[in-house]
């Protein structure tokens, strides 16, 4: 995982697991994420804590293994923990209601990389599914607590059609300067 160790620590504390409980839980209640979502980049799994508690089935897609591993202690026996790469998924096409991704995409080393992803999420949703989540934006705490971390933050005004380009529709983006990127977009029917 592309994280320093103050990062690490802030990112696996229950002060953030609380944290991300508290601003999840009503975003996700205006939502219908459908009966089979897909979880992309969980790291510590505090957003997966708040999935289990919304959603009737969830599978987790996480690169790091060591992540993976302590995801599977955690949860594995309330969702399936799958090692590997958002841009390049093992799963079948069509298959998930819904892909997420919370605080992970700036942690994708390359603007390529994370237009595979969306492509890769586009790949495995049914028609009609929702591609949504959220992502930090710049500021200069968000730069400190990156220090020697894989930092690579969405341009916003570029990610609707980058979106698009991936085969989205229905973009909604809503962009809080210097703090939070907050997306949504549909695979065609």
């Amino acid at each position: 995982m592309p994280m320093n160790l103050i990062h690490r620590k802030i990112c696996s504390s229950e002060k953030w697991a609380a944290t991300v409980e508290e601003r999840l839980t009503p975003w996700l209640k205006q939502r219908d994420l459908g009966d089979d979502v897909l979880e992309i980049g969980p790291g510590f799994g505090a957003t997966t804590n708040v999935l289990l508690k919304a959603v009737p089935k969830l599978t987790v897609l996480e690169i790091d293994h060591a992540s993976s591993e302590l995801l599977r202690a955690k949860y594995g026996d309330r969702c399936d923990v799958v090692e590997g790469s958002g841009a390049e998924m093992p799963f079948d096409a069509n298959r998930f209601s819904a892909v997420v991704c919370f605080t992970m995409l700036h942690h994708v080393s390359t603007k390529e990389l994370q237009d595979a992803i969306f492509a890769e999420a586009a790949r495995v949703l049914r028609p009609g599914g929702t591609y949504c989540g959220s992502d930090g934006q710049l500021n200069l705490r968000f730069r400190l607590l990156h220090l020697g971390d894989t930092m690579n933050v969405v341009d916003a005004g570029t990610f609707p059609a980058r979106l698009e380009k991936a085969g989205f529709e229905q973009v909604k983006i809503q962009h809080h300067p210097k703090e939070l990127l907050i997306f949504e977009a549909v695979k065609p029917a």
